[in-house]
C-alpha cells in the first residue's frame, strides 16, 4: 500500500511528527545529543530562508514533534534536511548505523487558533503525560519550554562536517573527532510566538504557557502513578526497543470544529482526484499533465508511447 499523498497549502500551519526506527530510543536525551539536535534544528530553519517558521518543538527519546508554518512545499525540503542530518549526526553519537527513522514524517494541517494552542499544550505535555517526569521543566530532552518562558533565541553548535572533510589530508586529522570545537559553528534557534498570541504582551504569553503547563501537571498528579525520573531516562540505552508502542491512525488535520475537518476532507479528496488523473496521463506519456500546486509527480518513469503507423 502506498503512502498517502501530501497536500500542501500556499501557506499553512502544520503539526509534524517523526518517530525513530522500531521506536528505539535513538534520541535518548544527553548533553551531547541535545546540543547536536539543537544545532541541526537551528541550521534547518536557517537553511529554509524564511519559508519555514518554528513555533514549538519537543524531542522525546524515540520521536519528535514540531509546530511550524511553511510556505508551499518548503516543509518537504526542510524535513529532508532535518531528518538526514539528525540520522547522520545523532546516529554517530549513539553508534547506530542502520535506518534511523521508522517511516515518513506526518504533517497534519492545523486549521484554527484553538487547535494551535491545543497542539502547543500537547508539545508541553511530553514527558509528563507518559509518566517519565513530574514536571514539564524536568524533561531532560530538547524542548521549547525554556524559550517560551525566557528568551526566544538560543545558541547551539552546528558541527560542520564539510569543513572536517576538507581537512582530511592533514596529519592531525586522525586525532580530530567529529564533535570537536574545530568544526563547530554557532547557530541561533529562534521560535516565533503563536499567531493567535501576537497581540499579547511578552509576559502575557509566558503566563499563558505557564497555565498550559500547570494544567498538564495537574492532570498527571491526579492519576497518582509513579514516574520514571529524568536520571533513569538518561540512563536508558539508545538502542533499546520498547515492548509496546502507541499505534493510532494519523488524523487528517487538527481543528476545533467538525465543519472545518469536513471541509478539509473534501478539499483533500478533490486534491487526490486531480493528482491521480494527472498521474495517469503522465504515465501514458502526456508530459503536459497538470498536477495540483505544491505536489510532486510520481517517480515512475512514463511508459514509452508506441508510434501510430
Amino acid at each position: 500500500m502506498g503512502w498517502p499523498l501530501r497536500m500542501f497549502q500556499e501557506e499553512g500551519y502544520y503539526f509534524v511528527t517523526s518517530r525513530c526506527f522500531q521506536g528505539r530510543l535513538l534520541l535518548r536525551p544527553s548533553e551531547e545529543v541535545n546540543e547536536v539536535v539543537g544545532g541541526v534544528l537551528a541550521r534547518a530553519v536557517q537553511q529554509s530562508a524564511g519559508s519555514v517558521k518554528l513555533y514549538a518543538f519537543t524531542f522525546a527519546s524515540n520521536h519528535f514533534h514540531l509546530l511550524v508554518w511553511a510556505r508551499g512545499a518548503a516543509l518537504s525540503g526542510f524535513m529532508q534536511y532535518l531528518r538526514a542530518n539528525l540520522s547522520r549526526k545523532v546516529g554517530k553519537l549513539v553508534d547506530w548505523s542502520g535506518g534511523f527513522w521508522e517511516r515518513r514524517y506526518s504533517a497534519e494541517p492545523v486549521l484554527d487558533d484553538a487547535s494551535m494552542v491545543g497542539r502547543l499544550r500537547y508539545v508541553l505535555a511530553h514527558g509528563v503525560k507518559e509518566g517519565l517526569v513530574d514536571r514539564s521543566a524536568e524533561w531532560p530532552g530538547l524542548t521549547c519550554l525554556p524559550q517560551l518562558l525566557g528568551s526566544a533565541r538560543r545558541l547551539f553548535r552546528w558541527f560542520n562536517w564539510t569543513k572536517r572533510w576538507s581537512k582530511r589530508g592533514s596529519e592531525d586529522m586522525a586525532e580530530e573527532g567529529r564533535f570537536v570545537q574545530a568544526w563547530a559553528e554557532p547557530v541561533e534557534l529562534e521560535i516565533a510566538p503563536l499567531p493567535c498570541w501576537k497581540g499579547l504582551k511578552e509576559e502575557e504569553r509566558r503566563s499563558a504557557v505557564r497555565s498550559l503547563v500547570e494544567e498538564v501537571e495537574a492532570e498527571a498528579r491526579s492519576r497518582g502513578t509513579p514516574v520514571l525520573g529524568a536520571r533513569a531516562v538518561r540512563a536508558q540505552h539508545p538502542h533499546t526497543r520498547p515492548e509496546h508502542l502507541k499505534r493510532s491512525p494519523r488524523p487528517l488535520g487538527h481543528a476545533s470544529t467538525r465543519q472545518a475537518l469536513k471541509e478539509l476532507r473534501e478539499q483533500y479528496r478533490a486534491f487526490v482526484a486531480v493528482f491521480r488523473e494527472a498521474a495517469a496521463r503522465w504515465s501514458r506519456g502526456d508530459f503536459l499533465a497538470c498536477f495540483p500546486p505544491f505536489s510532486f509527480p510520481p517517480r515512475v518513469a512514463p511508459v514509452r508511447v508506441a508510434p501510430v503507423l
